[in-house]
This record gives C-alpha cells, structure tokens and sequence, in this order.
C-alpha cells in the first residue's frame, strides 16, 4: 500500500489526538460536555443545510481539514470558497436542501478532542430533480475556549 498525502494526513491527526507513545489514563467525559458536544453536532449540521456561514465560522477551528470523496484535502479557507458558493445558491433557490442528517452516530472522547462517526444522509433538489446521496462520515471535534469546534472532516459516499 502507497501511503499519500490524505493516509499520511489521516494517520498524524489520529496520532496526535490519542497520544502515540505516550501512555495516557483514559477518563470518561464529564456528561454536561458530551451534551454540549451532541447540540454543538446539531447546530452545525443545521447550519450547514441552511447555508448559514456566520454560525460555521464560528464552529470551525482555524486549522480546519476537509476532505471528501470529491476533491483533495482543503483548509478552513477553501471550504469557506465552497460554501459561500452554495450558500448563494440554496439562497437564490437554485438547490434546496429537503434533508440533511446525521444518524448511526457514535463518539469517542479522547481527552480535549472527539472522534465523531455517523452517516449522513443528503437530499436535495435541483433543476434536474431531486438527488438523495449517503456518506460514511469521521468528524474530529476539539473542546478550545469553552466551545466544541469542528477541526476534521472525512467522508466516503455508500454506494
């Protein structure tokens, strides 16, 4: 197996979130922050079908990593390129977003950071009719200044 810039990627953050080498006693979260991680999950996917991008900014660390099964790996800038082209666009009400959800989820607590895996499901409606499409998804969430932020995202669409 070749490793690339996305396996590499992929594996430093994973290292860097559990401690590789380092030997580290696992304490469960106390339930109020995996609460606040749950609602932090919920705002930002709302945010997101809405298009809102005053409440993503304020969700995403400054070091944000997106990565999906349609382009390389792009920073918190580039994803914001993206999403100000789709905001104008579910604003004009050339796309509308019908569904947009996240369920299967399971969460992983490591220390000030949290693994979040699910499937999303996406539906949405276009000119050219309406499109359903579901996706494995890992979101890595840091706890920074007293606020979950999204800092990873990796999707692979179920076929």
């Amino acid at each position: 197996m070749t490793l690339n810039f996305k396996h590499i990627t992929f594996l430093l953050v994973v290292c860097l979130l559990c401690g590789c080498g380092k030997e580290k006693k696992i304490v469960s979260e106390p339930s109020s922050k995996r609460k606040d991680l749950e609602k932090s999950i919920k705002a930002f996917n709302t945010a997101f079908a809405e298009g809102n991008l005053a409440i993503l900014d304020s969700m995403i660390a400054t070091n944000y990593l997106h990565t999906n099964s349609s382009s390389k790996v792009i920073g918190k800038t580039d994803w914001f390129n993206y999403l100000e082209k789709r905001s104008a666009r579910l604003e004009s009400g050339e796309i509308t977003v019908l569904r947009y959800e996240l369920d299967q989820t399971k969460i992983e607590y490591h220390g000030p950071a949290a693994i979040v895996t699910g499937r999303g499901t996406v539906v949405v409606q276009d000119n050219l009719g309406t499109k359903e499409n579901q996706y494995r998804v890992t979101n890595i969430w840091v706890f920074e200044n007293g606020s979950w932020k999204r800092a990873g995202f990796h999707d692979g669409k179920i076929q």
